[in-house]
């Protein structure tokens, strides 16, 4: 499976209705879950003043873009990179808003959106289903997932791009260590030598719930199924796997 992690910089933070554009897009190839190498990095003279907030977030000024590439000028060797693949953005709306509109003002048949030549997922969307309630930035996530960051003065798209690769793929991978300060904790699931017990060891000790353990769990479920409207979802989850113990035994 083929992703690409995709980050951009801009002149402002609003793309068709105050006619900002992209001055930077920065991208890394992820294949089989494993970081290729392969990088696209591509700064943009955007031919219009940039807002001051925007300078603040990423530092780069007009005098730094003056002479680059226009985004038509790079558009084709931009898009055959993302072509096909899963693209990785965080908080993908904005990023996109200002990647369409781009490609709106290309006087060329071809692709008018981006989802027209690849698939895309918002890291965000995704981060804030598995953390619901916490700070999901990139920042925070760098935090939760011990990635360092120590680089990220300023924004940049290609850094940026690397980083949330990290973060992918270890909010993704599962468990990367039982404990925190193991040396290869932060290794990308897939990448790790898999060590198996010997089939020679001991069995694991099974200790089943006492007739009191039991009885007073049971109460524990009729408290809930009198004060919840859907009663217990462990009974729910119950009866449902008997239902369906029940039909496969019937085909």
């Amino acid at each position: 499976m083929r992703q690409v992690v995709l980050d951009t910089e801009t002149t402002g933070l609003e793309a068709e209705q105050a006619g900002h554009r992209v001055i930077e897009v920065g991208a890394v190839e992820i294949v089989d879950r494993k970081i290729t190498g392969r990088r696209l990095q591509r700064y943009m003279d955007p031919e219009r003043d940039i807002d001051d907030a925007a300078f603040d977030v990423h530092g780069l000024d007009a005098e730094f873009l003056t002479g680059k590439p226009r985004f038509r000028e790079v558009a084709d060797e931009f898009l055959a990179f993302v072509e096909g693949a899963e693209v990785i953005i965080h908080n993908a709306p904005f990023d996109l808003a200002f990647i369409d509109y781009e490609l709106s003002l290309l006087d060329r048949p071809g692709a008018s959106k981006l989802i027209d030549v690849c698939n895309v997922t918002d890291s965000l969307a995704l981060a804030r289903r598995k953390h619901p309630g916490q700070k999901n930035g990139l920042d925070a996530l760098c935090r939760r997932y011990d990635v360092d960051n120590s680089a990220r003065e300023l924004h940049g798209a290609l850094l940026d791009a690397e980083i949330l690769a990290d973060v992918y793929l270890r909010m993704t991978g599962g468990q990367m260590s039982l404990f925190g300060d193991d040396e290869d904790s932060g290794e990308a699931l897939g990448e790790r030598e898999v060590t198996r017990l010997p089939e020679d060891r001991p069995a694991v000790a099974v200790v089943m719930a006492s007739a009191e353990e039991v009885a007073v769990h049971e109460a524990y479920l009729d408290g809930l199924d009198a004060s919840t409207e859907n009663g217990a979802v462990w009974r729910r989850r119950a009866r449902r796997a008997r239902v369906e113990i029940a039909a496969q035994s019937r085909r």
